[in-house]
């Protein structure tokens, strides 16, 4: 449950580790626009690593709640670029695309790790990582799709059901020969759910780690923490004024279990897990 095998990397989780977000986007919720060239996205990579980032997360098309899907040949022209150039900076390199076609072009640049917010349910998308052999993957709750998940979010305990989702969704790609150690699991914080909900798999985290498997954290800058903030105000503060809650939630999720936390917000996050692990060697002694 602290390794993570991925393409290039045996990943020691036994301390966490802090995924950086680079959007190739014009139109991500929280950032887009910001890095949609392929040079102003490498050197967001490189800043990302400076700030001690563990590892790189890059993806091209928004999945933002009632987000178009993007055509294949336009998310291809803006990730491989990037990819190109992030797979020469030492440290494992992410994927996030739900497109077996973007998989694949991933890999076969030397990409580490494919991040699914579909869980792999997408055609040929499980072949893809079955195939490779040693790529790691995670593997994300979402409900309905990103057209749809807000409009009609899920019903009820939130928490059991993501458990039993992404128990399956591991249990049927290891049936076709994945490794284990090559999975990581992501309750989706966001895709589909209440606040109310969002909150609960937070609270309740510790249970989503009983199938074994490590589990990644995605919190940062969500709508959730805007409505956690937002008091009496007219409206909830925009993404780039959640930086503080977003934090808090990234060390309640490592004090929770999490192995990995995907943030935009990658030097204060280091900051906070610093501290987090003084504490840790201080409860040892």
């Amino acid at each position: 449950m602290n390794r993570w095998q991925t393409s290039r990397f045996d990943l020691d989780l036994a301390l966490p580790k802090i995924m950086g977000i680079v959007n190739v986007t014009p139109d991500s919720f929280s950032d887009g626009g910001a890095h949609a060239t392929p040079a102003a996205a490498l050197r967001h990579c490189e800043q990302l690593l400076r700030d001690g980032a563990d590892m790189l997360d890059i993806g091209g098309e928004s999945t933002r709640p009632g987000s178009p899907p993007l055509p294949l040949d336009e998310e291809l022209a803006r990730v491989l670029p990037v990819l190109a150039g992030a797979v020469k900076l030492g440290v494992p390199v992410s994927v996030d695309t739900y497109k077996a076609e973007v998989m694949q072009a991933a890999l076969d640049l030397g990409a580490d790790i494919v991040n699914d917010v579909w869980a792999l349910r997408q055609p040929g998308a499980a072949d893809v990582v079955a195939r490779h052999g040693s790529c790691g993957v995670c593997l994300m709750h979402m409900h309905r799709d990103p057209q749809t998940m807000q409009a009609a979010p899920m019903a009820g305990d939130a928490v059991p059901q993501v458990l039993q989702f992404l128990q399956r969704a591991a249990h049927d790609l290891q049936a076709l020969g994945v490794d284990k150690a090559r999975i990581v699991l992501d309750p989706g914080i966001g895709f589909g759910k209440t606040v109310a909900q969002n909150f609960a798999l937070l609270a309740r985290q510790r249970e989503l780690l009983a199938p074994g498997y490590p589990l990644l954290a995605g919190w940062s800058r969500k709508s959730s923490l805007g409505a956690a903030l937002q008091g009496d105000a007219p409206a909830p503060p925009p993404p780039a004024e959640r930086v503080a809650a977003s934090v808090a939630a990234a060390l309640l999720a490592v004090e929770r279990g999490a192995r990995i936390v995907r943030v935009h917000d990658v030097r204060e996050t280091v900051q906070a897990l610093a501290v987090w692990r003084q504490v840790q060697g201080v409860s040892r002694i």
